[in-house]
């Protein structure tokens, strides 16, 4: 899988200023690569107009975002992988990925279709990828979400924020929202604290070794999510007598999922409508992801639901490059 390098935390966007007048009427894309329209303004980027620029793959590719074992996520999606079969009349196959980066250049160069994207890299597959999303995972109720929360062992000595200067802070990667980019623009914003300035900062890759760094005291402290954590200690991964936690933020979006954006229209049509007439009692999803209380697939919308974090990115002055 290649990596990749193209995208950086920090970097130009590509200002529209550049196109001649008359594409830019014809083609308003806001902050989208210069390879997709918005003409409806929803900020996801259009089906293309030309029949040509299709996708109907015999085989559909699924990923679920990079955290814990991809091995666990194979089997608690295959369910509903099943019923993705039934409704498309296609072969599914799960795509294990090792990093949200890997995750969106596959969508990016047209070899993934369907994918579960993290809650801080919606806003680079949107506007890199041509990611459109349409769901979240939600409880029986319709509520939905998590938490960001600082954790760190109960014999560290840290015991609030302040604890933390002068010594080492983990975050998963600079694509997650709870694992970096929230934290980071909370601690500046709320504590007048700054990465590399007042702390040691340090990137373990996923939720899971965040966490597991922290309980094994490899890290004195981390930022993640808690309905990572809340899955490695139901699944007894970790212990609560091995964590302490000293910080938890507002509620955020979840994992978003949708499909590319050239996909066949009647496909997408397809795909949509299996995320919201599968039937989850009983299943491998419902096994797994009723730990963290969720019970269905609910209808959201990118430019409503991603706001707030489009908000943390501005506030961390993040922007993308797409080559």
């Amino acid at each position: 899988m290649k990596t990749m390098a193209l995208f950086s935390t920090v970097a130009t966007v590509v200002m529209l200023g550049a196109l001649p007048a008359m594409a830019q009427e014809d083609c308003p894309r806001g902050d989208l690569d210069q390879r997709f329209c918005d003409r409806d303004g929803d900020l996801l980027a259009d089906v293309p107009t030309d029949e040509s620029e299709w996708l109907d793959p015999d085989t559909l590719i699924f990923a679920y975002t990079p955290v814990e074992d991809p091995a666990v996520y194979r089997e608690a999606w295959a369910d509903f992988l099943t019923h993705l079969t039934e409704a498309t009349g296609k072969e599914v196959v799960f795509f294990p990925v090792q990093s949200n980066a890997a995750q969106i250049e596959a969508m990016r160069s047209g070899r993934l279709h369907i994918a579960g994207f993290n809650t801080g890299s919606n806003p680079l597959a949107v506007n890199c990828a041509g990611f459109r999303p349409f769901t979240i995972m939600a409880a029986e109720d319709g509520s939905f979400g998590y938490e960001m929360e600082i954790i760190t062992h109960p014999e560290s000595g840290i015991s609030e924020i302040a604890d933390i200067k002068g010594g080492q802070l983990a975050f998963t990667s600079p694509t997650s929202n709870s694992g970096f980019k929230a934290p980071s623009a909370i601690l500046k914003s709320d504590f007048e604290m700054e990465a590399e300035r007042d702390f040691e900062p340090v990137f373990s890759g996923k939720h899971d070794n965040s966490i597991l760094g922290v309980a094994n005291r490899d890290y004195p402290a981390a930022a993640v999510a808690n309905s990572v954590l809340a899955r490695m200690l139901e699944r007894d991964v970790v212990s609560e007598d091995q964590l302490v936690s000293i910080y938890k933020s507002q509620t955020f979006p979840t994992t978003g999922y949708g499909v590319a954006y050239n996909l066949k229209p009647e496909l997408q049509d397809q795909i949509r409508e299996a995320f919201f007439s599968f039937d989850w009692d009983g299943t491998s999803l419902q096994e797994e992801f009723e730990k963290n209380g969720e019970a269905q697939f609910l209808e959201m919308t990118y430019q409503e639901f991603w706001d707030v974090i489009r908000k943390i990115d501005a506030a961390n002055d993040v922007s993308y490059a797409c080559e």
